[in-house]
């Protein structure tokens, strides 16, 4: 018997608590189903009141574990300040920073309040509740941030044939890339662990919408995409984690591109002898 679907056993400790952002479907949901397999006690974030109640249901019931659903939309200063004051709490010991929206289309045509949704949701909010999670967790010694970000985070000057006019959405993961990898050099020594997950193409309903609304319906749907499974990225993810590697990108096989990447920038970064900007 391993505690499951009937509570904790006298045995089976909890880890602390998780908070996921973007819980209601895709990695964020897959996610915190394995943290709470594992033990974490979970807040989990969204606008869809209904599948937040679905998951932290089924979590409780599968793992025994405390599942908290708190409705709130990253985009707007009210639903992030109550998400940020949670995670301030003091009891976070592990932040997944997944939620996100894509806004794309030509960049002339996007509309000016979706951009801004865009940018609140994958720049401020990830900043916010990280500049939230952090003294906590360096004061409590423990803690691991994931910010979720995407290879197209490296698409740069790739044009949007096959892939879709992204500017505004790859410029904010690229911010995400850069911040989380920045933090982590920040952090390297303290006993933090920092991770930015950069997936690919993936198998959930992210396509089906451009961030104006959340996909309607109570269950989750698959854009027609398809993509990597979410549970494969989760494995990359947590695999990752475990190995100290800061920037996980599911699929990518060694650290050689990344090393690649790194030895670019240093290059880069050398080739005025002046002082750093």
């Amino acid at each position: 018997m391993d505690g499951r679907g009937n509570g904790r056993t006298s045995g089976q400790e909890g880890r602390g608590t998780a908070l996921v952002t973007g819980a209601s479907s895709g990695i964020g949901a897959a996610y915190a189903e394995r943290l709470a397999a594992d033990g974490w006690d979970t807040v989990l974030v969204a606008r869809r009141a209904d599948r937040l109640e679905d998951l932290a249901a089924r979590l409780r019931a599968e793992t025994g574990t405390e599942a908290e659903p708190l409705v709130a939309d990253l985009a707007s200063p009210d639903g992030l300040a109550r998400v940020t004051a949670r995670v301030a709490r003091g009891d976070v010991g592990f932040l997944l920073n997944n939620a996100g929206i894509n806004g794309y289309g030509p960049f002339a045509e996007l509309e000016p309040a979706l951009m801004a949704k865009v940018l609140h949701v994958n720049v401020l909010a990830v900043t916010a509740l990280t500049r939230a999670a952090v003294p906590v967790m360096l004061e409590h010694g423990r803690g691991t941030v994931v910010n979720v970000a995407s290879q197209l985070a490296f698409a740069g000057a790739l044009p949007p044939r096959r892939l879709p006019e992204r500017a505004v959405y790859g410029g904010s993961k690229g911010y995400v890339v850069t911040f989380t990898r920045t933090l982590a050099a920040e952090l390297g020594g303290t006993p933090l662990r920092v991770q930015v997950l950069c997936p690919g193409l993936t198998a959930t309903e992210f396509h089906l919408s451009r961030g104006e609304a959340p996909v309607p319906g109570r269950e989750q749907a698959v854009h027609e995409e398809g993509g990597m499974p979410v549970g494969e990225v989760v494995d990359a993810s947590l695999r990752d984690l475990e190995k100290g590697t800061v920037v996980c990108v599911p699929g990518v096989e060694g650290a050689s591109p990344v090393v690649t990447l790194e030895a670019a920038e240093l290059a880069i970064r050398s080739a005025s002898r002046g002082t750093l900007a």
